[in-house]
């Protein structure tokens, strides 16, 4: 989609191409992509590539998701999209996928005012959040998409009702999670291309603001009739297309399995979806007066706070642990040398560094490093995230060691900044012993073979003092500064 933009929310689309390349048929299967879909990826990128020089695009942004993010080989393919057509293919995780589906959809549905589940379904997964007018409070990534459920079911596709069955069985297992605190949805929408055509075959037309209103008990109709016909049937009576055609029953299911799950009584489906977010976003960063570096720390602390909210985590000891630590990071820049991805691993390793609470509280760190390392963030690899989890396992106990299998899988300059960002997580985790945030703020003043931490908050501070003086041997360790605290 090319798009020309009137305002920071408004925009002309110039052109819009639809290539159905199925990246994720064989990865589903062998966990590879095959030459000659990766032949046609790329063929269909030049054609891309051609038209943005045509109409005079500057900025262009492609995304891939599950199927490549998958595959062995999907570095190939960004490799060779790269070389031969001259555009970056960027892999986005589950939840920088929701993020994009989230922007879209406030751009055309009011969400003010109430919580709302959101459900974009596509080839290789869905992705379900809870989410109000300012982001998403939080987000799951399952792997039960059209393509996918298609492909892990073919051998039964030539028989409806037996297919059918089998899809109910399966689809059975997606669970959504309702922590009572967050549980009070006031609709849900669903994004997708299957969404839209069913929302079509059921004749619920657009509203004036683009919004089409499905009925849950219309979608069960649709159900058994797609089911009732096999695929030569759906492209003939139903004219859907041969690459919607097989996938829509699937999709169908999932779509309405979440509706159940929510008691849902009708679907919104507003028409929009990754690419309108990636267009919005783009806006964003060439209008916006906040820094690149800005964006990305939001968008980050958007994330991992949505993440925490799965594990019932305390959110104000979070978010003030992780203030506290980024004015030490600040104060300290000449005396670590570190740069601003590495203040985000530890804003996020802040904001997650007790989420071990959700398995239990003894080894809480521990079962932190794990749930974090299995989790994804916007911005960061899964060597970034298992930087992020190593620095959060070690916001208490041992200090990090190479004998520590998780801590070991890291290179080394990776272990040099885990060791310094858990040492300033320490300090700030100490600061807000109590979880009570009596500490409101920190200057951290580095002088001679000294740091002295002037704190200031509510009280004397004398259990934070105590705190600081237990937990600051890994800082004193690691800079060889003695760390002093007064109020």
């Amino acid at each position: 989609m090319a798009a020309e933009f009137r305002s920071a929310t408004r925009y002309e689309v110039l052109g819009s191409e639809r290539v159905p390349v199925r990246l994720g048929h064989q990865v589903f299967l062998n966990g590879r992509l095959a030459n000659a879909t990766m032949d046609a990826a790329t063929t269909a990128f030049g054609r891309f590539r051609d038209a943005f020089d045509h109409l005079g695009i500057a900025d262009v942004r492609a995304v891939a998701t599950s199927a490549v993010r998958e595959a062995d080989n999907g570095g190939l393919l960004v490799e060779r999209i790269a070389r031969e057509t001259g555009i970056r293919l960027e892999l986005i995780t589950g939840s920088e996928e929701a993020r994009l589906v989230h922007r879209a959809v406030s751009s055309r549905v009011d969400l003010t005012g109430g919580q709302w589940i959101l459900v974009d379904l596509g080839g290789g997964s869905v992705e379900v959040s809870l989410a109000d007018d300012a982001g998403m409070l939080w987000s799951q990534s399952h792997t039960m998409g059209s393509v996918r459920l298609l492909e892990e079911l073919a051998s039964s596709s030539e028989d409806p009702g037996r297919f059918k069955r089998l899809l109910t069985e399966y689809v059975s297992v997606l669970r959504i999670p309702a922590p009572s605190q967050y549980w009070k949805p006031s609709g849900f929408i669903a994004t997708g291309g299957n969404i839209e055509e069913l929302a079509l075959l059921a004749a619920a037309s657009p509203d004036a603001d683009g919004v089409s209103h499905l009925p849950v008990e219309d979608l069960r109709k649709i159900i058994g009739h797609l089911a009732n016909l096999s695929y030569r049937e759906r492209m003939e009576q139903l004219r859907l297309r041969e690459d919607r055609a097989d996938v829509i029953l699937p999709a169908a299911m999932v779509y309405l399995r979440v509706a159940e799950l929510a008691k849902a009584e009708t679907i919104l489906v507003p028409h929009v979806g990754v690419k309108e977010g990636i267009l919005l976003d783009m806006v964003e960063g060439l209008t916006a007066h906040g820094t690149h570096s800005e964006r990305q720390t939001a968008q980050l602390t958007q994330a991992a706070v949505s993440l925490g909210r799965r594990y019932m985590f305390d959110e104000a000891h979070a978010l003030h642990t992780a203030g506290l630590a980024g004015q030490m990071f600040d104060a300290l820049q000449e005396l670590h040398g570190m740069d601003a991805q590495d203040r985000r691993y530890l804003q996020a390793a802040a904001l997650l560094h007790d989420i071990g609470m959700f398995v239990a509280h003894k080894k809480h760190h521990k079962h932190s490093l794990y749930l974090i390392s299995k989790s994804d963030l916007p911005g960061f690899t899964a060597t970034e995230m298992l930087v992020v989890a190593n620095v959060a396992r070690y916001h208490r106990r041992s200090a990090p060691s190479t004998h520590h299998h998780e801590f070991r899988k890291l290179g080394e300059s990776d272990r040099v900044k885990v060791t310094q960002l858990a040492s300033l997580l320490r300090l700030a985790d100490a600061l807000d012993r109590q979880h009570l945030q009596n500490v409101h703020s920190v200057v951290a003043c580095p002088e001679g073979l000294e740091l002295t931490l002037k704190i200031a908050g509510e009280g004397d501070l004398l259990l934070e003092r105590w705190a600081l003086t237990k937990k600051s041997s890994l800082f004193e360790d690691t800079f060889g500064l003695k760390v002093r605290a007064i109020s």
